[in-house]
């Protein structure tokens, strides 16, 4: 059963009327790299100010996401570019970031804090990151799995797929079904580091990594950075820039005490007053983008966000397709699962492409007469706390 937010909570939330996201941007993506950090970022940063027709001095606002920019965080960043905003922000919750960057922007642009908020995320991905990653972990959850010996996020959410399967029936062909989808649409998305095809018999088979993961259900780590631009309408309309609009979003954390196995995010505690707020129902929108750490928790999404009752999720993959021509575009350019992980740029990655979409301008294949997109994030900081879960409905420039 789904908790609902007060009523009372409920009304005192306002829309984003004269808001709009724009000039989406990605730096392509490579397996490995020798640039740190603020390299991908900068240049995200400049991409984004030349791509809105803007001077540096005109980037009034900074958002900044990123696990491998440190010691800097977004202060260190103004100085390094040779920015001087007067609103600033460092929002480091993995996959939730893209979505609560954008919300914490728009509400700057309303307040009259900003005028041009960039949101730039971006990290590396040295030969040696991923074990850095794992010795992290090790450090960072101690008070939970350290003194059992997990290695880092796989077997952590291996728990909950098996959870999840063994609670709702769900299959790994389900599962498969998702990455064969979302592999497909990657083959036409030019910044996809997977261009192989993948058929369900290759997922089936593929070596396992942490039961009942398989290869296939594990991001690649890799570099890069993606970018977009929070402004006013009017001030978009002005530099003949498509501002995509915002109609509703949501953010939580630390969403359900006593869900020791995490079989819900917390999408679910707000999803009413998300669609309340948009105006529209599950069923308007056109394609759906999902943070796709791993298959199982964008099966969670499509129960969270209300596309299906709580444990219908594996009927719910069963009866679509999710491919760009599919009944259910899902994860358009590929998702992380095709497209990479560029660290905490992936939070960031289903938010470029939906802007794309709305505007009619897709990389790879555009969804026929895209007008609505859902865009969710969920961040699991530290992998077992701390917990951050947002969506965005979007809407297409009138």
């Amino acid at each position: 059963m789904m908790e609902k937010s007060s009523p009372r909570a409920a009304s005192t939330r306002q829309g984003y009327d004269g808001v709009v996201v724009c000039v989406p941007v990605s730096i392509p993506y490579r397996r490995y790299s020798t640039n740190s950090a603020h390299w991908w970022i900068g240049r995200a940063l400049r991409e984004l100010i030349a791509g809105a027709g803007l001077r540096l001095k005109d980037i009034d606002g900074l958002s900044v996401s990123s696990f491998t920019v440190g010691p800097d965080t977004a202060i260190g960043l103004t100085q390094h570019f040779g920015v001087s905003p007067r609103w600033l922000d460092h929002v480091p919750f993995g996959g939730a970031s893209g979505v609560m960057a954008l919300r914490r922007a728009a509400r700057a642009v309303q307040a009259g804090d900003a005028d041009f908020v960039a949101c730039v995320a971006g990290d590396t991905n040295h030969v040696d990151t991923f074990r850095k990653t794992l010795s992290n972990f090790s450090r960072f959850a101690q008070d939970a799995v350290y003194p059992y010996g997990a290695g880092g996020a796989n077997a952590s959410f291996a728990l909950i797929a098996k959870n999840y399967m063994n609670s709702y029936g769900a299959r790994r062909e389900d599962f498969g079904k998702l990455c064969v989808a979302q592999r497909a649409n990657a083959l036409v998305y030019p910044h996809a580091l997977m261009k192989k095809p993948l058929t369900l018999d290759e997922y089936m088979t593929a070596r396992p990594i942490a039961d009942p993961i398989h290869l296939y259900d594990c991001v690649m780590p890799c570099a890069g950075a993606e970018a977009f631009l929070v402004c006013r309408e009017d001030a978009a309309r002005s530099l003949n820039l498509a501002g995509v609009r915002v109609l509703a979003t949501i953010e939580r954390h630390n969403a359900f005490q006593g869900d020791d196995m995490q079989i819900r995010g917390g999408w679910a505690r707000d999803v009413d007053d998300l669609w309340a707020m948009a105006s529209v129902a599950p069923a308007d929108v056109d394609f759906v983008e999902t943070y796709d750490d791993y298959p199982v928790i964008s099966m969670m999404q499509f129960e969270d966000l209300g596309f299906c009752r709580k444990g219908e999720g594996p009927d719910f993959v069963r009866a679509h397709r999710f491919t760009n021509d599919g009944d259910f575009p899902h994860n358009t350019s590929g998702g992380q699962l095709s497209v990479g992980q560029a660290g905490a740029a992936g939070g960031y990655l289903g938010l470029v492409e939906a802007l794309r979409q709305l505007t009619g301008k897709a990389l790879g294949t555009q969804v026929a007469d895209a007008r609505l997109g859902l865009v969710s994030g969920f961040g699991m900081i530290n992998y077992d706390r701390g917990l951050a879960s947002a969506a965005a409905v979007l809407a297409r420039p009138q």
